[in-house]
Protein backbone atom coordinates (compact mmCIF):
# COMPACT_ATOMS: atom_id res chain seq x y z
CA UNK A 1 0.00 0.00 0.00
CA UNK A 2 1.40 3.76 -0.88
CA UNK A 3 2.11 6.18 1.71
CA UNK A 4 1.56 9.19 -0.22
CA UNK A 5 -1.35 10.71 -2.71
CA UNK A 6 -2.44 8.47 -5.79
CA UNK A 7 -3.03 10.35 -8.49
CA UNK A 8 -3.92 8.40 -11.99
CA UNK A 9 -5.13 11.16 -14.50
CA UNK A 10 -3.21 13.46 -16.03
CA UNK A 11 -4.59 17.14 -15.90
CA UNK A 12 -4.83 19.33 -19.14
CA UNK A 13 -1.57 21.11 -17.58
CA UNK A 14 0.16 18.11 -16.79
CA UNK A 15 -0.55 17.25 -20.37
CA UNK A 16 1.07 20.22 -21.37
CA UNK A 17 4.17 19.56 -19.44
CA UNK A 18 4.37 16.21 -21.07
CA UNK A 19 3.92 17.10 -24.40
CA UNK A 20 7.13 20.00 -24.19
CA UNK A 21 9.49 17.00 -24.27
CA UNK A 22 8.48 16.31 -27.49
CA UNK A 23 10.19 18.04 -30.58
CA UNK A 24 6.57 18.43 -31.86
CA UNK A 25 4.10 19.33 -28.74
CA UNK A 26 1.12 20.48 -30.66
CA UNK A 27 1.28 17.55 -32.64
CA UNK A 28 1.91 15.20 -29.36
CA UNK A 29 -1.48 17.17 -27.86
CA UNK A 30 -3.56 16.43 -31.23
CA UNK A 31 -2.51 12.99 -30.64
CA UNK A 32 -3.86 12.34 -27.02
CA UNK A 33 -6.82 13.96 -28.02
CA UNK A 34 -7.94 11.63 -30.41
CA UNK A 35 -6.12 8.39 -28.57
CA UNK A 36 -5.96 8.97 -24.88
CA UNK A 37 -6.55 5.83 -24.07
CA UNK A 38 -2.74 4.90 -25.93
CA UNK A 39 0.87 5.11 -24.41
CA UNK A 40 3.06 7.00 -26.27
CA UNK A 41 7.14 7.12 -26.30
CA UNK A 42 8.44 10.56 -25.28
CA UNK A 43 12.64 11.24 -25.59
CA UNK A 44 14.05 11.85 -22.44
CA UNK A 45 16.68 14.86 -21.68
CA UNK A 46 14.59 17.70 -22.15
CA UNK A 47 12.04 18.21 -19.87
CA UNK A 48 12.64 15.04 -17.39
CA UNK A 49 15.19 12.25 -16.96
CA UNK A 50 13.96 9.18 -16.00
CA UNK A 51 14.94 6.78 -13.31
CA UNK A 52 14.28 3.16 -13.52
CA UNK A 53 13.44 0.70 -10.45
CA UNK A 54 12.99 -2.71 -10.09
CA UNK A 55 9.25 -2.98 -8.45
CA UNK A 56 9.77 -4.07 -4.60
CA UNK A 57 12.76 -1.83 -4.42
CA UNK A 58 10.50 1.38 -6.15
CA UNK A 59 8.08 1.36 -3.72
CA UNK A 60 10.35 1.22 -1.17
CA UNK A 61 12.49 4.41 -2.42
CA UNK A 62 8.89 6.09 -2.87
CA UNK A 63 7.93 5.41 1.12
CA UNK A 64 11.42 6.59 1.59
CA UNK A 65 11.11 10.34 -0.37
CA UNK A 66 7.19 10.63 1.37
CA UNK A 67 7.98 9.86 4.58
CA UNK A 68 11.41 11.63 4.67
CA UNK A 69 12.20 13.20 2.17
CA UNK A 70 10.78 16.07 -0.06
CA UNK A 71 8.25 13.62 -1.45
CA UNK A 72 8.56 13.10 -5.53
CA UNK A 73 7.22 14.03 -9.19
CA UNK A 74 5.19 12.24 -11.39
CA UNK A 75 5.71 8.69 -10.99
CA UNK A 76 4.64 5.47 -13.54
CA UNK A 77 4.56 1.95 -13.81
CA UNK A 78 6.00 -0.20 -16.73
CA UNK A 79 5.64 -3.64 -16.77
CA UNK A 80 6.53 -4.44 -13.09
CA UNK A 81 8.92 -1.61 -12.88
CA UNK A 82 8.74 2.21 -11.03
CA UNK A 83 9.61 4.99 -13.36
CA UNK A 84 10.41 7.94 -11.75
CA UNK A 85 10.69 11.44 -13.24
CA UNK A 86 13.20 13.24 -12.47
CA UNK A 87 15.25 16.63 -13.30
CA UNK A 88 16.86 16.55 -16.15
CA UNK A 89 20.67 15.47 -16.49
CA UNK A 90 19.55 13.42 -13.69
CA UNK A 91 20.88 10.02 -15.10
CA UNK A 92 24.38 11.26 -16.24
CA UNK A 93 25.16 12.48 -12.56
CA UNK A 94 23.29 9.61 -10.72
CA UNK A 95 25.13 7.12 -13.40
CA UNK A 96 28.81 8.75 -11.83
CA UNK A 97 27.31 8.52 -7.84
CA UNK A 98 26.54 5.01 -7.88
CA UNK A 99 29.86 3.95 -9.01
CA UNK A 100 31.42 4.98 -5.64
CA UNK A 101 31.74 1.32 -4.04
CA UNK A 102 30.17 2.84 -1.00
CA UNK A 103 27.02 3.27 -2.57
CA UNK A 104 27.46 0.72 -5.37
CA UNK A 105 27.11 -2.93 -3.10
CA UNK A 106 24.04 -1.41 -0.89
CA UNK A 107 21.99 -0.02 -4.32
CA UNK A 108 20.82 -2.80 -6.93
CA UNK A 109 21.57 -2.10 -10.65
CA UNK A 110 19.15 0.63 -11.67
CA UNK A 111 18.40 2.01 -15.30
CA UNK A 112 19.21 5.48 -15.92
CA UNK A 113 17.00 7.08 -18.79
CA UNK A 114 18.69 10.79 -20.37
CA UNK A 115 19.42 12.26 -23.61
CA UNK A 116 19.19 10.06 -26.19
CA UNK A 117 17.00 7.59 -24.70
CA UNK A 118 12.90 7.53 -24.98
CA UNK A 119 10.51 5.74 -22.58
CA UNK A 120 6.95 4.43 -22.63
CA UNK A 121 4.62 7.02 -21.16
CA UNK A 122 0.90 5.81 -20.05
CA UNK A 123 -2.19 6.94 -21.34
CA UNK A 124 -2.90 10.41 -20.08
CA UNK A 125 -6.50 8.95 -19.37
CA UNK A 126 -8.00 5.78 -18.13
CA UNK A 127 -11.61 4.20 -19.19
CA UNK A 128 -14.12 3.72 -17.02
CA UNK A 129 -13.95 0.47 -15.72
CA UNK A 130 -10.68 -0.71 -17.35
CA UNK A 131 -8.62 -3.00 -16.16
CA UNK A 132 -4.83 -2.15 -14.98
CA UNK A 133 -2.59 -2.54 -18.05
CA UNK A 134 1.10 -3.05 -17.62
CA UNK A 135 1.33 1.15 -18.24
CA UNK A 136 -0.10 3.11 -15.11
CA UNK A 137 0.30 6.46 -13.41
CA UNK A 138 1.01 6.31 -9.84
CA UNK A 139 1.23 10.53 -9.39
CA UNK A 140 -0.09 11.71 -12.95
CA UNK A 141 1.60 15.43 -13.77
CA UNK A 142 -0.27 17.81 -11.96
CA UNK A 143 1.03 21.55 -13.32
CA UNK A 144 2.89 23.11 -16.16
CA UNK A 145 6.34 22.72 -13.93
CA UNK A 146 5.87 20.17 -11.74
CA UNK A 147 9.03 19.66 -9.32
CA UNK A 148 11.57 16.92 -9.79
CA UNK A 149 13.69 15.72 -8.00
CA UNK A 150 17.70 15.23 -8.53
CA UNK A 151 20.65 12.86 -8.24
CA UNK A 152 21.46 13.90 -4.97
CA UNK A 153 17.45 13.35 -3.40
CA UNK A 154 17.00 10.11 -5.22
CA UNK A 155 20.58 9.02 -4.20
CA UNK A 156 20.01 9.05 -1.07
CA UNK A 157 16.27 7.89 -0.74
CA UNK A 158 17.85 4.60 -2.59
CA UNK A 159 20.71 4.07 -0.04
CA UNK A 160 17.93 4.61 2.91
CA UNK A 161 15.70 1.79 0.99
CA UNK A 162 18.88 -0.19 0.18
CA UNK A 163 19.80 0.13 4.05
CA UNK A 164 16.95 -0.03 5.56
CA UNK A 165 16.02 -3.78 7.45
CA UNK A 166 13.16 -5.33 5.22
CA UNK A 167 9.78 -5.65 6.82
CA UNK A 168 9.75 -9.31 8.96
CA UNK A 169 6.46 -11.05 8.21
CA UNK A 170 4.31 -12.57 11.41
CA UNK A 171 5.00 -16.27 12.44
CA UNK A 172 3.29 -18.31 11.28
CA UNK A 173 2.09 -21.88 12.50
CA UNK A 174 2.22 -24.89 10.32
CA UNK A 175 -1.34 -27.06 10.56
CA UNK A 176 -0.64 -30.25 11.51
CA UNK A 177 -0.84 -32.69 9.14
CA UNK A 178 -4.37 -34.88 9.53
CA UNK A 179 -3.97 -38.53 9.27
CA UNK A 180 -4.34 -40.38 6.19
CA UNK A 181 -4.30 -43.95 6.06
CA UNK A 182 -1.57 -44.35 2.56
CA UNK A 183 -1.04 -47.97 3.67
CA UNK A 184 -2.65 -51.27 3.76
CA UNK A 185 -3.33 -51.76 7.71
CA UNK A 186 -1.28 -54.40 9.79
CA UNK A 187 -2.74 -57.68 10.00
CA UNK A 188 -1.52 -60.64 12.61
CA UNK A 189 0.51 -62.63 11.23
CA UNK A 190 1.42 -66.25 12.64
CA UNK A 191 5.00 -66.02 14.63
CA UNK A 192 5.34 -62.78 14.99
CA UNK A 193 5.04 -60.63 18.00
CA UNK A 194 2.48 -57.80 17.89
CA UNK A 195 3.12 -55.13 20.31
CA UNK A 196 0.79 -52.44 18.39
CA UNK A 197 -2.03 -50.95 20.41
CA UNK A 198 -1.28 -53.09 23.57
CA UNK A 199 -0.99 -51.59 26.94
CA UNK A 200 2.40 -50.89 28.93
CA UNK A 201 2.62 -54.08 31.93
CA UNK A 202 1.11 -52.82 35.48
CA UNK A 203 4.18 -51.49 37.61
Amino acid sequence: MWTHQSIEYVTVAGETWLASASEYPRSMRALWESQPWAPTVLPCGRTFDVVNLPGVFGRRVLDELWESGPGCGPVATHRGRILVFTEPGTAMRLRKLLVWEEWARDVPPLLCHGQGDAITVPPVQRMVDAPEGPNRWIVAPDSHEPWLPGASVLLWACVRAARAPAPQRPPTETPAPHPTQTTRPLTPHPGRLHLLDTAPPPA
